[in-house]
């Protein structure tokens, strides 16, 4: 008993001489708080319900993140402003990475490397680093077991940084409607034949479009256009950009009166929806297909008539009776594979689940967005298109630039918790 004693005495103490500037832990280590603590973190994936990635940054040394059972995976940590970094400490579980780096970013989306271990032996990690960023995550890219990684605190030090933002609620209200949904309305902002994503700094390169949302969109928008412009969405905290192309009756381009852009926790099973993860700022996804010939698999969207379901549904559009309107319904994949935000299609790095789960290929449950357009057109459907063609051509394209600590927010309470949430993000 006296030796197992000594053993986890030495075990709080003793750093692991792995990767840049490891240090044995002092008496002002443990009196100091990390800049870290309590702040909004996400993570490529989790393990289970119980490992999330707030777990890794409560500052308590008995709740551990722990990720799903593959190569590579991260973990971040939003410290609310641009803050000074001098050291970084990892305490690892007994499934620790043996390769991995420590990274900063002002924005979420352009990263700086500022550590890199390799052959490191886990236990507690003390590394001494210089950088700043508002965000630090750590990227790891070989595992020591057969199991994912864990941290039972990732903890930044430093200057800077802001105040802990508001946490979601971790009850259910008595009177919640038990949907997982959060929402963002986000009117017609302008038309230009532009698309950031497919012909980045290509102005005129597309056919026409409509977005929403963000009303600074054009062909040469970064992230940080978005996050820095005007958006008319409700709630305005959304700096997203929404597009789609431009519908036209006789010619005439028509836009939708109601733009609705729910984000579901629907089409998986429970468990999975309990482990989901907030949508990575900067990510870009397109769903659709704006090149199809004719109604296949890979015509997502579907069209219908507001308050009229006799009129049916389908691929192409209907016909509206007079005093209707013409809906589009898009629902982009809720599948990540942790890594990219965007691919070379577009697509690829997204999936749709299946029987109810995210495949491996694309480990990460992300929020579903439904896209839900509504015209203010009836009638003979010859006489209607779209900039891309026919119905079946309908494709929606999404550039996130949700507040990271508010996305957090909104997943962890409306999503995870399964309370049907208004723009304001609450029940």
């Amino acid at each position: 008993m006296r030796i197992r004693r000594l053993l986890i005495g030495a075990s709080l103490t003793l750093v692991v001489a792995a990767g840049i500037g490891a240090r044995l832990l002092t008496s002002a280590d443990a009196a100091e708080v990390p800049i870290s603590q309590g702040k909004p973190a996400t993570a490529s994936s989790t393990e289970n319900g119980g490992a999330s990635a707030a777990n890794a940054v409560d500052g308590n040394a008995g709740t551990r993140w722990s990720s799903a059972f593959g190569d590579p995976q991260w973990l971040q940590v939003d410290l609310g402003a641009t803050a000074t970094i001098n050291r970084v400490v990892l305490n690892w579980e007994a499934a620790y990475a043996r390769d991995f780096t420590i990274q900063t970013s002002a924005n979420g989306s352009s990263w700086t490397t500022i550590n890199t271990t390799v052959n490191g032996t886990g236990g507690v990690q003390t590394l001494d680093v210089s950088g700043s960023g508002r965000y630090v995550r750590i990227n790891t890219t070989r595992r020591a077991t057969q199991f994912g990684v864990s941290l039972w605190e990732f903890q930044v030090f430093g200057t800077g940084g802001a105040t802990t933002p508001p946490t979601a609620p971790t009850t259910i209200p008595p009177n919640a409607v038990r949907v997982a949904e959060f929402l963002a309305d986000c009117p017609f902002s302008h038309r230009l034949p532009d698309d950031p994503i497919v012909f980045p700094g290509l102005p005129g390169a597309s056919h026409m479009h409509s977005f929403f949302g963000s009303r600074v969109t054009n062909a040469h928008t970064t992230v940080n256009d978005l996050a820095a412009g005007a958006s008319n969405c409700n709630p305005a905290v959304d700096v997203s950009s929404y597009w789609v192309p431009t519908l036209y009756q006789d010619d005439n381009p028509v836009e939708p009166v109601i733009t609705t852009f729910y984000y579901l926790g629907e089409g998986v099973r429970d468990d999975v929806r309990e482990r989901t993860q907030p949508l990575p700022y900067g990510l870009r996804i397109v769903a659709g297909n704006a090149k199809a010939t004719a109604p296949d698999a890979t015509t997502i969207s579907r069209w219908s008539c507001l308050h009229h379901n006799e009129a049916g549904a389908g691929k192409d559009f209907i016909n509206c009776p007079a005093g209707s309107m013409l809906e589009s319904y898009l629902d982009f994949p809720q599948c990540w594979n942790g890594r990219d935000l965007d691919s070379p299609d577009h697509k690829s790095h997204m999936a749709y689940p299946v029987n109810g789960d995210c495949p491996s290929t694309h480990p990460v449950p992300v929020p579903k967005l439904r896209q839900v357009l509504r015209y203010p057109v009836n009638g003979d459907p010859a006489r209607i298109r779209l900039s891309s063609g026919r119905g079946f051509t309908m494709h929606g394209d999404f550039f996130n630039a949700w507040p990271q600590a508010e996305m957090e927010r909104r997943v962890a309470y409306c999503i995870r918790l399964k309370v049907k949430c208004g723009a304001d993000g609450r029940a």
